[in-house]
């Protein structure tokens, strides 16, 4: 687990990955933190694509317009749900950021037909029932998703909207 710091590298090649199959996609990330997650997704953007990155944390937002100074991608501090319902839909959500009550259902509806959405941060080997994540993510309909090992110590889920 990253314990609220950087992406792994595994989920870094991943994002690259799926930033670079949506061509000209519209593209969040929930929890910029470092901008480490960002930084992946930027390599794989292409032409006409778009990212916006939301941050709450001041302190975190500030190293991040650092580091994330002169790319493409918007940086926000604010809360998501205050700032990227309005902005959506989205062709892929890199959704890196802590759930609250409401939060999981919300972040399905920013997604595009099509559109992936990709949680983190999962301890793996647990099981769906009594998990809200995992019950939520793997058991939507909206969605078909599968649970990924990234590494012995995290999973992440990769989810589609249908």
């Amino acid at each position: 687990m990253t314990a609220g710091g950087s992406s792994l590298p595994e989920v870094q090649r991943l994002l690259t990955a799926l930033a670079a199959a949506k061509p000209g996609g519209r593209i969040a990330e929930i929890g910029t933190a470092f901008g480490e997650g960002t930084k992946a997704i930027i390599a794989g953007l292409t032409a006409g694509s778009t990212l916006v990155t939301v941050e709450p944390d001041p302190d975190r937002y500030d190293f991040a317009c650092e580091v994330l100074a002169g790319t493409p991608a918007e940086i926000l501090n604010a809360r998501w749900e205050d700032v990227l319902p309005d902005r959506g839909p989205f062709d892929l959500v890199f959704f890196d950021g802590g759930t609250r009550d409401g939060t999981l259902d919300l972040v399905v509806t920013l997604l595009a037909p099509g559109g992936i959405l990709v949680k983190d941060d999962l301890v793996p080997g647990r099981p769906i029932s009594g998990d809200p994540v995992r019950e939520a993510f793997l058991t939507d309909t909206r969605l078909a998703a599968v649970e990924l090992l990234v590494s012995s110590e995290m999973a992440l889920i990769v989810a589609v909207r249908v």
